[in-house]
């Protein structure tokens, strides 16, 4: 009988968008157990700093929402709140270590390889031709490009 109750105090036009938000609810509610579940200090002992740098501002930016949503359901505008200028802040920084996180990822350029790629296209045959002649008598000097194109 309290379930009927219970049942009848909302529109049940909104159900599935209250089940969706229990649903989300309980997931939150899981992994912050786990999180809560190690001593922090151990937990930062195992990540490198960028690792350590992205769970803390994750959890900054949980426990901000968490108060956003906590605003919406006091009625009061998150807007209009010092809260919404802390997730900007929060959301800078994490920018920030995502593109530090794509520079690490990026391609190194190898110096020697890329040598090698120039120096393979701009290959004369002609050259390496008169270079063996050049170190075979070293008297004569290698004739240059310009004079074999005339």
């Amino acid at each position: 009988m309290a379930a009927e109750s219970a049942a009848e105090d909302y529109p049940h036009e909104i159900d599935e968008q209250l089940t969706c938000f229990d649903s989300s609810v309980t997931s939150v509610k899981t992994i912050l157990e786990q999180l809560m579940s190690m001593p922090r200090n151990d937990l930062m002992q195992k990540l490198d700093p960028l690792d350590q740098a992205k769970l803390d501002l994750m959890s900054a930016y949980t426990l901000n929402s968490l108060f956003w949503m906590y605003l919406v359901t006091q009625g009061i505008n998150p807007r209009e709140h010092g809260i919404k200028q802390e997730l900007e802040r929060i959301r800078t920084y994490m920018n920030r270590v995502k593109e530090i996180t794509e520079k690490k990822k990026a391609a190194r350029l190898d110096k020697g390889a890329a040598a090698r790629f120039v120096r393979s296209a701009l290959y004369d045959p002609d050259d390496k031709d008169s270079k063996k002649k050049a170190a075979g008598t070293s008297s004569e000097t290698p004739p240059s490009k310009r004079s074999k194109q005339k």
